[in-house]
């Protein structure tokens, strides 16, 4: 059975950072690549990639999650050439491509809460959950998903799951709702990987956020068979008792087994799978309200197969 989802992207894009960096334009362009290329019969579904929406995210929006001194001197750095940190290095197109991936996981979010869509994925770049209230770092310039969720609860929304299962810590996602008791902030990610201090059992929310953070960080070499029953047997039972409205997941694949920045062994299937769990979870807990955005994943063929996967998932056309 079908149902109405949306895809995003835009070729703006592409036109961030360097190509001798990890995290460059050949991951989203692969991607489009991937959709352009799908064709019914080839064991692929044909799913529609949406370039053609341009959504700006404004400064009144990112100052939703980021301070105003973090904003304004990312701002100033449109059409120039930088660094936020030595992991974060900006070129001239690299703040509009920022602002365009939080435009675009914004008007996904409308599309979600005012019923045209079920659900959706944003193929945008650079990635966000690294970015601090105050501070860009690890690939990472504005925080998409914590805009988002706090977007939607500025419309109403009540309690929100964020899922990262980027294998990397979503750091900057962490600190933004520690002590939010709206938010459940839920991250799988490689044991003591980047940040380096960061996600560990012990981090479990603050104030009115208390035991609304769950880190599980995971040995290295961990596969299908671990995350699954992470999700099902550890996470599961908290989403149950917490009853989103609205699920986001902060969706890496640096996790897979070929990926050169992490240490883990996720198939395409395996990612398949976690979001099979996870749409059955938005289907029964919040009438399929699901929103997926692209962190990490370093491999770009790989990436594109996985993120592809995910969207099949999502429009309920995947192989059986």
């Amino acid at each position: 059975m079908s149902q109405s989802s949306l895809f995003l992207s835009h070729l703006d894009c592409l036109n961030h950072g360097r190509l001798d960096h990890s995290e460059n334009r050949r991951r989203l362009d692969e991607i489009l690549n991937f959709f352009k290329q799908s064709r019914p019969g080839a064991g692929r579904a044909t799913l529609r990639l949406d370039l053609a929406r341009e959504r700006i995210a404004t400064r009144d929006e990112l100052l939703s999650i980021h301070s105003q001194d973090y904003v304004d001197q990312v701002l100033s750095m449109d059409g120039k050439i930088g660094a936020l940190d030595h992991e974060t290095p900006l070129t001239e197109g690299s703040v509009r491509a920022a602002r365009l991936a939080v435009g675009l996981g914004l008007h996904l979010l409308d599309e979600v809460l005012s019923g045209a869509v079920r659900n959706g994925f944003i193929f945008a770049r650079p990635p966000g959950h690294h970015a601090r209230p105050n501070q860009g770092m690890g690939f990472c310039v504005f925080n998409t998903v914590a805009l988002i969720a706090k977007k939607a609860l500025s419309q109403g929304v009540k309690r929100i799951l964020v899922l990262d299962w980027d294998v990397h810590h979503g750091n900057g996602t962490q600190e933004a709702f520690y002590e939010d008791d709206q938010v459940f902030f839920v991250d799988l990610h490689q044991e003591g990987l980047f940040p380096k201090d960061s996600g560990g059992v012990e981090e479990k929310g603050m104030g009115q956020g208390l035991d609304w953070t769950l880190n599980v960080p995971l040995p290295h070499s961990c596969g299908d068979a671990d995350y699954l029953d992470v999700l099902r047997n550890v996470v599961q039972p908290r989403v149950y008792a917490f009853r989103p409205e609205l699920i986001l997941v902060s969706a890496g694949f640096d996790a897979h087994i070929s990926d050169p920045l992490g240490s883990m062994s996720l198939t395409t299937n395996g990612y398949r799978q976690m979001t099979q769990t996870v749409k059955a979870w938005a289907d029964e807990l919040c009438g399929g309200r699901l929103i997926l955005n692209l962190e990490g994943g370093y491999d770009p063929a790989a990436l594109a197969q996985n993120a592809f996967q995910c969207a099949e998932v999502l429009a309920s056309v995947e192989k059986t």
